[in-house]
């Protein structure tokens, strides 16, 4: 099949996949009760912070340990502009989103020449530089004490805020998309299976994978954002080792490299990490065996297990 007709596929694909899903989160407040709604919206704040990491790892094959700094950075970055300079939000909100993406670009020049195991450490590195300057500049981000910052709208209500944050993660998914289908994306699957190839084929490898880093930050600083200003109050938790080990594990469970995988993969982790918080000190116990048994069972995600499970029912059907 040609590969034109091969892309259209996968694209019709994804939006048979996609659409169910979103009508279906479009329909929640009609039958849940606000505090669902609360960790549904949470959940859709991962969703985007997962997918614009499985642009990185999943179809670019770099392995960054710093996507939750860049959340940090863009919902600071606003919150700071508020606090010190009076900022509004509609000008503080698109500030925060370039400060995460130009600090990606310059994480991703000084860095992504690097490979594997070193880039990991690399990124990890400054991903815990970020937490603890944002911990310890206490007189300017109020450390742990946690900085305050003004609503996104003047109402509680959560049924606003859920189809804010439903709005800004389908309009992310949908460029998200776009650029996988467009040729940078082919530019990426080309550096995630072999770059030395890639090279030889003229690519300029160095060149795109900044240019992915930098929207991939831009996305998550996005997320950050306006997660800043729903939740009002920051911290340094945001950027935490153990957000990342979250993002990660959402989309490995969804399925790494594949479109839907974080959108698959981000509400079931989320929701068992909500409901397991009242364990305590065991939660994390316990879903380090559920996310034991799922990678014993779900070899490569969700997404994948369902689509060899669609090929196999197929010829059945076509014979029967």
């Amino acid at each position: 099949m040609p590969a034109r007709l091969t892309g259209h596929a996968g694209a019709l694909r994804d939006a048979a996949f996609a659409l169910p899903v979103v009508l279906l989160l479009a329909a929640m407040p009609l039958v849940t009760g606000a505090y669902l709604l609360h960790v549904l919206t949470i959940t859709l704040y991962y969703v985007i912070l997962a997918a614009s990491w499985n642009l990185l790892a999943g179809y670019t094959g770099q392995f960054s340990l710093a996507q939750q700094s860049f959340a940090a950075v863009g919902a600071y970055g606003s919150g700071l502009l508020i606090k010190y300079f009076a900022f509004p939000l509609w000008a503080s909100i698109p500030c925060g989103v370039v400060a995460a993406a130009l600090l990606g670009w310059l994480l991703g020049r000084m860095v992504l020449r690097m490979h594997t195991i070193y880039l990991a450490i690399a990124t990890w590195a400054f991903a815990e530089t970020i937490h603890i300057v944002l911990t310890a500049a206490y007189q300017i981000t109020r450390g742990e004490l946690g900085l305050s910052v003004p609503a996104l709208y003047s109402n509680v209500r959560p049924e606003a805020y859920y189809y804010t944050f439903l709005g800004l993660a389908s309009a992310s998914l949908l460029l998200m998309h776009l650029l996988i289908r467009s040729p940078l994306g082919y530019f990426m699957r080309a550096i995630r299976d072999d770059e030395l190839r890639a090279e030889s084929m003229g690519i300029d490898t160095t060149r795109v994978k900044v240019m992915v880093f930098t929207l991939s930050s831009a996305f998550a600083g996005l997320a950050g954002a306006f997660y800043a200003h729903y939740t009002i109050v920051l911290s340094p938790q945001m950027a935490d080792f153990g957000e990342m080990a979250k993002l990660i594990i959402m989309v490995v469970v969804g399925g790494l490299g594949s479109f839907m995988g974080p959108l698959i993969g981000a509400p079931p982790v989320q929701i068992a990490m909500t409901y397991l918080a009242r364990y305590g000190e065991w939660d994390m116990v316990i879903f380090a065996l559920i996310v034991i048994v799922l990678m014993r069972t779900t070899i490569g995600g969700i997404v994948p297990l369902a689509g060899r499970a669609w090929s196999r029912l197929r010829p059945r059907r076509g014979t029967a």
